[in-house]
């Protein structure tokens, strides 16, 4: 056998072995999954500006400030705790609004929703001292969130 058909033989075997050694030894995800945007859009607001900002009525009154976002086991913001009825950070309540139920408009945040009807609401218990959630940094059966 030749020098060139081995070599011919030996590039062939390689290129056919290649794609599968790299597909089984690749630690990085495929780009595929990876974040599209790299820049914040208008329709998305960031958690850190969320959280401490005043809702409003569809009237422009003051019903709320965003006391916290909770996210679901799948890393998916479910709900916006909402402090209510406070005054200098005593005499409210927290309660639990759908995070789908909050809108933005002129980069405030507005809710469909009076007052007087989230004082009604019952109190959202932030912390389940009986399962340790929301006390804990991480899901309370370990893991990671969004996988």
């Amino acid at each position: 056998m030749s020098n060139a058909m081995r070599t011919a033989i030996f590039a062939a075997i390689v290129a056919a072995v290649a794609p599968g050694a790299y597909a089984q030894t690749r630690a990085t995800p495929d780009a595929t999954t990876a974040v599209t945007n790299h820049i914040i859009q208008s329709d998305e607001v960031r958690a850190s500006k969320m959280i401490g900002s005043t809702v409003y009525d569809l009237q422009n009154r003051d019903i709320g400030k965003v006391k916290d976002l909770v996210l679901n086991k799948d890393g998916v913001v479910d709900v916006v705790v909402l402090d209510v009825g406070s005054f200098l950070g005593m005499g409210g309540k927290l309660v639990a609004v759908p995070i789908r139920d909050i809108k933005t408009d002129n980069n405030r945040l507005t809710l469909d929703r009076t007052k007087e009807q989230l004082q009604q609401m019952a109190e959202y218990q932030i912390e389940n001292r009986n399962t340790g959630a929301g006390s804990s940094t991480s899901p309370t059966t370990g893991g990671h969130l969004g996988r």
